[in-house]
């Protein structure tokens, strides 16, 4: 996570990331290779809804954007998933006007001096800071959002070109977008040595743009996980990997999205997709 204050660079932010780095030194001392953290504005992940049912009895999240639409947290006191409900309504509409006057470049401009900062940091201790792209990757509320596409990613990795500066590429969020070709990205970026991180899950993109979180397997949603795959084994990717977000299932209750069981059933999709493309390469 990245604290609201280094990302619009007002206030003390200049002491905050120094005891950011003084973190990433803590944390290379118990063994810790990866840092994965985001610069998304006010709120992290956000959907309209936490548990709709699917036809199976499984329920999952989603973003509608005729759901979206008629939500205003500059009027509404509202609490979305992903939302971090500590804040009040005043807090949250102070943030959203702050942001809204820093704007995107605002925005790049607070990243490049907190990566300037901690990835010298990071490099001496071994540690790959993973940026987590924004989710979904477009703005929202009017608010700026930068980690979303090719060109961004591209923009974000040129500001230290270094190991360290890296993805936490995650299928499911650049997946939101149709604009992103998942798999190219996949490939595109292992073969530099710039993914730290995967996080891997599937989405069913609407023709309006609105996406529903879904089971693992290719079938169930837009994405070709076997591909997505493939393309990590295809370029040697050694990095770490989880299976993001999941149903809940077998009436398990808990923090939706986080299904402990539709995770284990990910979990062992993936390994399988792993082994096959990596016996595939063998042949």
């Amino acid at each position: 996570m990245c604290c609201g204050v280094c990302k619009t660079w007002l206030g003390n932010a200049d002491e905050l990331t120094e005891i950011y780095c003084r973190n990433i030194e803590r944390c290379a001392e118990y063994g810790i290779k990866c840092i994965t953290y985001n610069f998304m504005p006010v709120f992290d992940w956000t959907r309209t809804q936490l548990n709709k049912e699917a036809p199976d009895g499984s329920t999952s999240l989603v973003m509608y954007m005729d759901q979206l639409k008629n939500l205003d947290p500059l009027k509404d006191d509202i609490r979305l998933p992903g939302w971090d409900s500590s804040y009040t309504k005043n807090e949250v509409r102070n943030l959203i006007m702050a942001y809204s006057e820093l704007g995107e470049e605002g925005l790049w401009k607070s990243l490049k001096k907190f990566l300037k900062k901690v990835i010298p940091t990071a490099e001496k201790c071994g540690v790959q800071m993973a940026i987590h792209p924004d989710d979904p990757p477009y703005p929202i509320f009017g608010l700026p959002r930068i980690i979303t596409d090719e060109k961004n990613i591209d923009r974000l990795l040129g500001i230290v070109e270094s190991p360290a500066n890296s993805l936490c590429l995650c299928t499911g969020s650049l997946g939101s977008g149709k604009f992103n070709d998942v798999t190219g990205l996949v490939r595109k970026y292992s073969k530099m040595g710039r993914i730290a991180f995967m996080h891997i899950r599937q989405v069913k993109l609407l023709s309006d743009g609105s996406f529903e979180e879904c089971g693992h397997i290719s079938k169930n949603g837009s994405l070709d996980m076997y591909q997505i795959v493939k393309a990590l084994t295809d370029n040697g990717f050694d990095g770490y990997v989880r299976p993001d977000h999941g149903r809940m299932i077998w009436g398990e209750t808990g923090k939706p999205g986080y299904g402990l069981y539709d995770w284990a059933l990910g979990a062992a999709y993936i390994n399988g997709l792993f082994e096959a493309c990596e016996k595939a390469e063998k042949e």
